[in-house]
């Protein structure tokens, strides 16, 4: 059974930071690409970042410098290492996988999704 498990979302104040973590199971995630989205309150799911199995990562211009994305494919997990953090950051993060190795930043092109995380920044 594939799944996919968020953790690390909480509130912090702008300027902060945060880690957040996908932990995968079921899946052979070494051999796809893995993604972060996030979603605000009557916005629509936003691609923040993405990395491909041979670990290339690609970035939303909105979070380009201030957010990181890296895996660990031993123990499969992903995690999205985000810093100065501002008001516009606050969302629902979710993490999503497969089945492709290359990544993109569009939501159909994951096959798996987890039940994301809630990331609150205060200013």
């Amino acid at each position: 059974q594939v799944e996919l498990v968020e953790s690390g979302g909480g509130s912090v104040e702008a300027g902060g930071s945060l880690r957040l973590s996908c932990a995968a199971s079921g899946y052979n995630y070494s051999m796809a690409s893995m993604a972060w989205f996030r979603q605000a309150p009557g916005k629509e799911r936003e691609a923040i970042a993405a990395i491909d199995s041979d670990g290339s990562a690609t970035y939303a211009d909105s979070v380009k410098g201030r957010f990181t994305v890296s895996k660990d494919n031993a123990k499969n997990i992903l995690f999205l290492q985000m810093s100065s953090l501002q008001y516009e950051d606050t969302a629902m993060y979710y993490c999503a996988s497969g089945p492709h190795p290359n990544a993109l930043l569009i939501p159909h092109w994951y096959a798996y999704w987890g039940q994301g995380t809630q990331v609150t920044v205060s200013s």
